[in-house]
């Protein structure tokens, strides 16, 4: 049998990905040290590695998690932007630096519990990535993987055609923890401030400023722009007729712009930084479905080039709170073609 690297985090998912894996390959079963307080993970995920009587190996990448991934977080976070930051960690860490990891045990394959699937294409000589079978996708935080990386990557829950609950009782059946929560949320920002993690990472308090509406008229005061995001009711702190929301952003002027539901909502927007997987480059506008959140649904768009590593989408009805820094995902059906990060929502 080839040897095969599988990511145990001692979670219900990668568990059952070990136990759906174990008669196909030789196991050897890796967990990733990102940040201070993982050890309990390490743990749980050593004592399912001794369940199944499997070697484990624990890597600490402390140091690459905090520059690829900490770093431009709280760099894009202060540009005024809401990144997501599991979408770098997947690309430079997860299936990086992790990947490596797993030939340096001698192993041709590397299996995660994500919920995706990849499939060799023989007419255009590409790895695709497609949507799981199951209603768990997560296709979406993965579109920034390369062919190299799509070349070894395995996922064996992305044949699994129930939902998490048909995961859970397969973990039953194999004595495993099935009862154990999802992860939520940012890994290393458990109690979800991210403005306060950001102020004690950079060691200074962010200045409160203006908040004004889209003309300009001031309307109050925030407590420093890292507290808000497009899209956002809460904490505004504003007496208004009717409700009003977080809708831009500036982190030179350090404004907050403040609207009514109805500006909440963009037809177009420009990305950058993009990663085609279908095919090498765009060359042509394409017809195409779009995702712009994690939990979002995808939308019919167009979809052209307009210069290096830049595309114009314009989507076909309006999209609520459209967000810089975000993800916007590609499909074709079941086929994701590429992503990008959102730079610019532009207004109808």
């Amino acid at each position: 049998m080839k040897n095969l690297m599988l990511a145990l985090s001692g979670g219900v998912d990668s568990s059952v990905a070990l136990t759906l894996l174990k008669n196909e390959y030789n196991i050897i079963g890796a967990t990733m040290k990102l940040y201070d307080g993982a050890e309990a993970a390490c743990d749980e995920a050593r004592s399912v590695a001794e369940r199944f009587g499997i070697s484990h190996h624990v890597f600490d990448l402390k140091e690459q998690f905090k520059q690829k991934v900490i770093e431009s977080f709280v760099n894009s976070y202060i540009s005024g932007e809401t990144p997501n930051p599991c979408v770098v960690c997947n690309k430079h860490i997860k299936f990086g630096a992790f990947l490596d990891c797993a030939e340096s045990l001698g192993c041709d394959y590397f299996a995660t519990g994500h919920y995706a699937r990849v499939e060799f294409d023989k007419a255009s000589g590409r790895f695709l990535l497609k949507k799981a079978l199951s209603p768990k996708d997560q296709s979406y935080v993965l579109y920034g993987l390369s062919q190299e990386q799509l070349s070894r990557i395995i996922f064996p829950l992305g044949d699994l055609k129930g939902d998490k609950k048909q995961v859970r009782e397969l973990a039953r059946e194999h004595g495993l923890n099935a009862d154990k929560p999802d992860s939520q949320d940012i890994c290393f920002i458990p109690d979800g401030d991210y403005a306060g993690y950001i102020e004690r990472f950079i060691g200074k308090s962010f200045q409160s400023g203006d908040i004004i509406d889209k003309n300009g008229k001031l309307l109050g005061r925030h407590n420093g722009i890292i507290n808000y995001t497009i899209g956002q009711r809460k904490g505004l702190g504003l007496a208004a007729p009717e409700p009003l929301y977080v809708t831009g952003k500036n982190a030179k002027t350090g404004t907050v712009t403040a609207g009514g539901s109805s500006e909440l909502f963009s037809s177009r927007l420009t990305a950058r930084e993009l990663n085609w997987i279908a095919f090498p480059e765009l060359k042509e506008t394409l017809r195409l479905s779009a995702r712009t959140r994690y939990s979002g649904q995808e939308q019919p768009c167009t979809v052209s080039p307009t210069g290096e590593n830049c595309v114009h989408v314009a989507f076909d009805s309006p999209q609520r709170a459209l967000t810089p820094g975000q993800s916007v995902v590609f499909y074709d059906e079941d086929v994701v073609i590429g992503g990008g990060t959102i730079q610019l929502t532009i207004d109808n």
